[in-house]
């Protein structure tokens, strides 16, 4: 009974790991296209509408947060 739950769990893994790695592979060949590759070799970056910029008071004020954390030194174990 073991064995066919191990069967069945490799299945499934194998499966889901195809998945994964073929919706991988579809986005990076949808997202680049010859239209983008020649405005970065002519002007030298991409200019995206649908990219949101980048809160740089709240990029700041989470990591201020992060830095005030206290951490408790780890215990040695001889």
């Amino acid at each position: 009974m073991t064995g066919y739950l191990f069967v069945v769990l490799a299945v499934l893994v194998a499966v889901a790991g195809w998945r994964v790695r073929h919706r991988l592979r579809h986005q990076t060949r949808s997202r680049m296209t010859d239209e983008i590759i020649h405005q970065i070799e002519t002007v030298g970056r991409v200019d995206a509408e649908d990219v949101e910029p980048v809160d740089l008071e709240r990029a700041r004020a989470e990591e201020d947060e992060f830095w005030a954390q206290t951490w408790d030194e780890p215990e040695e174990d001889w």
